[in-house]
């Protein structure tokens, strides 16, 4: 298994005579898979919400869902349960998966009652899936339907942090109308994973067996990437490096010696992840520069093998006295996806301050710019929102949680 780094400029080319140009790069991270490559195992947590409000059929649902997920499970691979309302506790410990009829029949054994804790469930499922994660991909699938009331918020993003460091990588589903997206979105932008919103029942199966095909093309774990700078490069003072694709993630970026490193997580073979960095880079002369490299650090479970590295990437750029631009659509795209995203969180912000009309501005902003993307999906979405708070009407809860996704994803039909 091997890396594959592409990168791209939103313009080749500066001019000799400017002192400071802004350029946006473009990474495109996937692994590569040999014809020689051996599989690896799984090892999968299910964290579910067994609150009083998941009863009847939110919880049958759920649990045909994961019962569904478990048969697709490999004899190689892994698999613990959590159960969770005001407290957790262990239905399923980690395990090689084996006797079948003996993990549904604890699947099926679940009832739902009291309140909910998310932080208890998080925190006995890291303990749990940290048990078989040597040399094995861990996901941890965590499903809830309510707001965190007997739980503690800040604990619940503490222990999100603690999985990503344990390189153990956290979905959440939001099941309903009122999950907090506050909490479940930090937690899976903290540790590498998805944020997932299932409306309605009918769409428990398909979305669990979505993460889970997306969990079975991951090729390596644990990347991060890896930036060092030439002299005469810098990134720009705020949030310079962002995550635009499969979703988008602000990535907070920290310095090891000469670089400047964000944790990516799992890489995968048939799903990159487009990282956008925004650089500015001082006056140059006529030719060609390196301007930067980039690495990628990564685990192979398959190989059993920790911090890998790729060679060092040069990046370059050209300086021409007569200047023309060579814009890259592909890069442009990507800067137009994250600022979908912003204009959705200052639209956010503005709503949370009581400023209903600078939120609508903000949020019909954001519809042209997804129409911009060719996402007419999340257009409609943003400029149904921005329409409603307009007409003087508040947006329900499953209405933000719409507005929500359409910022971060490209919508599907």
């Amino acid at each position: 298994m091997k890396v594959s780094i592409k990168s791209h400029w939103s313009d080749t080319h500066v001019a000799t005579t400017s002192r400071s140009t802004q350029r946006q790069l473009t990474l495109d991270v996937s692994a590569l898979a040999d014809a020689q490559d051996q599989s690896f195992p799984l090892n999968l947590c299910l964290i579910i919400d067994c609150s009083g409000s998941m009863k009847n059929e939110p919880l049958d649902t759920v649990k045909k869902a994961a019962i569904a997920i478990i048969e697709k499970l490999s004899p190689s691979d892994r698999i613990s349960i959590i159960s969770f309302n005001h407290k957790a506790q262990v239905i399923v410990a980690n395990q090689v998966v084996g006797d079948i009829a003996q993990v549904k029949q604890r699947v099926n054994s679940l009832q739902a009652e009291g309140g909910t804790a998310i932080d208890e469930g998080l925190k006995l499922g890291i303990k749990e899936i940290a048990i078989g994660k040597r040399n094995a991909v861990s996901h941890i699938f965590l499903l809830t339907d309510g707001e965190n009331e007997h739980g503690d918020n800040h604990r619940c993003l503490k222990l999100a942090k603690l999985a990503s460091e344990f390189k153990i990588t956290v979905n959440t589903l939001g099941f309903g109308e009122h999950w907090n997206q506050d909490v479940l979105e930090p937690i899976a932008d903290s540790a590498a994973g998805a944020l997932v919103y299932i409306e309605n029942p009918e769409r428990v199966l398909s979305e669990f067996e979505q993460l889970f095909t997306r969990l079975q093309s991951v090729g390596l774990t644990d990347a991060r990437l890896m930036i060092e700078l030439e002299p005469g490069t810098r990134l720009a003072e705020l949030k310079p490096i962002a995550q635009v694709a499969p979703e988008t993630i602000e990535l907070p970026v920290k310095v090891e010696g000469a670089f400047f490193m964000v944790r990516l997580g799992d890489i995968m073979i048939d799903l990159p992840r487009t990282i956008l960095v925004n650089l500015y880079i001082s006056q140059l002369p006529l030719g060609k520069h390196q301007v930067l490299t980039a690495k990628i650090s990564y685990d192979a479970p398959a190989l059993g093998k920790e911090n890998l590295s790729t060679p060092k990437v040069p990046i370059t750029i050209e300086a021409l006295e007569l200047y023309r631009p060579e814009a890259d659509p592909a890069v442009q795209k990507s800067v137009l996806t994250l600022a979908k995203y912003r204009q959705t969180q200052i639209a956010e912000s503005k709503l949370k301050e009581g400023d209903a009309s600078g939120a609508a501005t903000m949020l019909q902003t954001a519809a042209k710019t997804a129409l911009q993307l060719g996402d007419e999906a999340g257009a409609t979405v943003l400029q149904q929102s921005a329409t409603k708070l307009q007409e003087g009407t508040q947006l329900s809860e499953v209405e933000r949680k719409k507005t929500r996704l359409a910022s971060k994803t490209i919508l599907k039909v």
